[in-house]
């Protein structure tokens, strides 16, 4: 069956960004959580340092409605160069305006509430924030 998820990248900070989101979902890791020290040793690829093998390869975590949430850190050791943006948010649709409120204040806590829930002309009960970790959240509840 097809599937979309979204993918985020952290500088070192997958591992705590992503036990955050299971604790604000509830929800398990999908498959064992893969550390770039399960990568074998490649004639054709330089040694991972040993500073970067703790950190996380691939991760994954169902959040809302089959959504997939995956992530990796990207280790500058590796050619990566992450730069913080508003150019992805995830859009979530809780059922309720009690689930809503929930996700909200868990997700906005020590980051940035953007737009304060509220209902808007469209219909929805709506807000959004960006989190401690920089990503950005949009809420969409059509409860009334």
């Amino acid at each position: 069956m097809a599937a979309v998820s979204t993918y985020l990248n952290f500088t070192n900070q997958t591992e705590e960004a992503f036990l955050f989101y299971k604790s604000v979902f509830g929800t398990e890791f999908i498959g064992s959580i893969s550390r770039f020290g399960d990568i074998p040793p490649s004639e054709d690829m330089p040694p991972i340092p040993e500073a970067d093998k703790n950190l996380i390869m691939n991760i994954g975590l169902p959040i809302l409605g089959g959504h997939l949430l995956m992530g990796t850190d990207a280790p500058e050791s590796m050619g990566f160069r992450l730069t913080k943006g508003n150019n992805v948010y995830i859009s979530l649709h809780p059922d309720s305006r009690e689930e809503t409120e929930r996700l909200f204040k868990a997700l906005s806590e020590g980051g940035k509430v953007e737009q304060e829930l509220q209902d808007m002309f469209w219909g929805d009960y709506y807000g959004s924030c960006e989190d401690k970790f920089g990503v950005h959240w949009m809420f969409n509840c059509d409860q009334k």
